[in-house]
């Protein structure tokens, strides 16, 4: 089978090519992504931790509040340590430990990977391995996290409040939290140390309109019955089985016109809807398909129905 493309291998995707990778997924398919520079990373951890303690201030005025309440109701009895007073202290300490964990939690092991922080400049957690973000990943980089930066911050803090702290303790904090701050700029893939023990690492989130045709040849076959591609019809069943997440994988293997990775792609797809992989026309089979699957998808958002990738329902 030949090539039907002159195109570069390797399509640059950002300003900086020392950040383009390429990222191969357990099924043998080459992907284009580009590592999240080490300023976005940091940007988005800033922002995540004024969204943080932004929270907990409300959270502790509204406390305030509550507590000022009971006071007017209760009279001195309200700031008892054994009643309301530790009742509320208790909340207060339990809400302050999801904030700082349960935060990135809940927001990593979503749909987009991503915090608020993350999701405003445009970045996204990703397994190295191509696969699917695994709900153990997540968690073991956040609990490094703790190491890396929350404890040793909040042990400074305390230590500071109280004044009892001494200055080797103070200078061995400040070098362990500046340690692992600097850690992205010593490695190619701006990883810190959560992303090494977990086989993560931050990507740039690159988002495409579903309506983007990325073959020269999709637009003849999706317009003209008699060209090449036409004769390849599929179900609405053959078609329900993937998503955006799987529509955009197709979109960078046909953007790359690698032999071996449409080969791979077109035999995956057919074993999965129960085809046979046919031979020589692999191109023309997985065009035919990215146009009926983006046609399928573009169908469902028109009525508020979106499915995000293959293991998902529709919204």
């Amino acid at each position: 089978m030949t090539d039907s493309t002159a195109a570069d291998p390797w399509i640059r995707r950002s300003a900086n090519p020392k950040l383009d990778r390429i990222m191969v997924t357990p099924e043998g398919v080459p992907l284009n992504v580009t590592v999240a520079a080490a300023g976005a990373r940091a940007g988005a951890l800033a922002l995540d931790i004024v969204i943080i303690l932004s929270m907990i201030v409300g959270i502790t005025l509204l406390g305030l509040l509550v507590l000022w309440a009971l006071g007017t109701t209760l009279g001195d009895s309200a700031v008892d340590p054994s009643g309301p007073l530790g009742f509320l202290a208790i909340i207060w300490i339990i809400t302050m430990f999801l904030l700082r964990n349960a935060y990135f939690l809940y927001f990593e092991l979503g749909d987009r990977a991503a915090t608020w922080g993350k999701r405003a400049v445009g970045i996204r957690v990703a397994a190295r391995d191509g696969g699917r973000l695994s709900a153990e990943a997540v968690i073991a980089r956040n609990i490094v996290r703790d190491v890396e930066l929350f404890l040793p911050l909040m042990f400074l803090s305390a230590g500071g409040a109280q004044g009892n702290m001494s200055s080797f303790a103070a200078w061995a904090g400040f070098l362990w939290v500046l340690m692992f701050l600097l850690f992205p700029l010593f490695n190619k893939d701006r990883l810190r140390g959560g992303d090494l023990i977990a086989g993560t690492w931050v990507i740039q989130n690159v988002k495409r309109g579903l309506g983007d045709i990325v073959a020269p040849t999709a637009a003849a076959q999706s317009a003209d019955a008699s060209h090449p591609g036409g004769r390849y019809q599929f179900s609405d069943e053959e078609l329900s089985v993937y998503g955006e997440y799987e529509l955009q994988t197709l979109e960078n293997v046909l953007r790359t016109g690698s032999d071996d990775a449409l080969e791979t792609v077109a035999a995956s797809i057919c074993t999965k809807i129960g085809w046979e992989p046919g031979a020589g026309e692999e191109r023309l089979f997985l065009e035919a398909y990215y146009t009926a699957l983006r046609a399928r998808l573009e169908r469902g958002m028109r009525f508020g129905k979106r499915r995000k990738d293959k293991f998902s329902g529709s919204e």
